[in-house]
């Protein structure tokens, strides 16, 4: 099938943001007062829990079993101050230019508006990080480069569901195998397979030790790629009958 649309992920795809996630993450914990340092080894396997507001729960419950629920409205409460208060702290970090985009995102996006390419957005952040993020890489206008945008408000199911990349394909009209996401960990990757979307992985340090044995492609980053060279790895070439050798 031809290839007519790109999906991509946020953090830690068209940015490498975890550790200014993180760094927000534990300036949050000390204007609260929490006495919680997430340092890059426990952060790392946080990052198997998909959602900002569902790791602060997953490694409160660890540190204290004896939580109530999340729908205990004083732990609801204080686990969304926190991530407000997050949130806050990542923004001003990527306003400073504390955050940029990855080698060759930004010339791949703007070769696939230039060639007619619908692209998407299909992530598990807020709607607040994606903006603050692509408003200083892109300009005020950035929203008008995406057919459609998929984040946390729109879809609360978290990755690996591909919750997130099933509304995007709606959103288009086009079937998965007119497609390419764009990930950099197992749990977007599953996602991404989940939808039936041949996916390109481009990995962090933080998630190198991923299983990535599902990816159409595993990169370092997305320099030099091509919509040309996307095109031939998403329908490759066939080999007629007649020019293969008897064996």
């Amino acid at each position: 099938m031809p290839l007519k649309a790109l999906i991509f992920d946020v953090d830690g795809t068209l940015a490498d943001t975890e550790s200014a996630h993180r760094a927000a993450f534990n300036h949050a914990f000390a204007e609260m007062g929490i006495g919680w340092d997430w340092d890059e080894t426990l952060y790392t396997r946080l990052l198997d829990i998909s959602g900002g507001k569902e790791r602060i729960l997953h490694y409160w419950r660890e540190v204290n079993p004896g939580i109530t629920s999340l729908a205990d409205n004083a732990v609801q409460d204080t686990i969304q101050r926190i991530h407000e208060l997050k949130t806050a702290h990542y923004e001003a970090t990527v306003n400073s230019g504390g955050v940029a985009l990855r080698p060759g995102v930004l010339q791949l996006i703007h070769e696939a508006l230039d060639a007619g390419l619908p692209l998407a957005i299909a992530t598990t952040t807020s709607p607040v990080n994606i903006s603050a993020l692509l408003r200083t890489a892109m300009g005020a206008d950035w929203r008008l480069s995406f057919a459609a945008i998929g984040d946390a408000s729109t879809a609360p199911v978290k990755k690996p569901h591909p919750q997130v990349y099933l509304q995007m394909l709606a959103a288009m009209h086009l079937p998965a195998s007119e497609c390419l996401a764009f990930e950099d960990s197992s749990n977007g990757l599953q996602a991404a397979s989940a939808a039936g979307l041949a996916t390109v992985i481009t990995p962090t340090h933080y998630t190198q030790h991923h299983d990535f044995s599902a990816a159409l492609q595993v990169l370092p980053d997305l320099s030099g790629v091509t919509v040309a060279a996307l095109a031939q790895w998403h329908t490759p070439p066939t080999t007629p009958l007649s020019s293969q050798t008897d064996r």
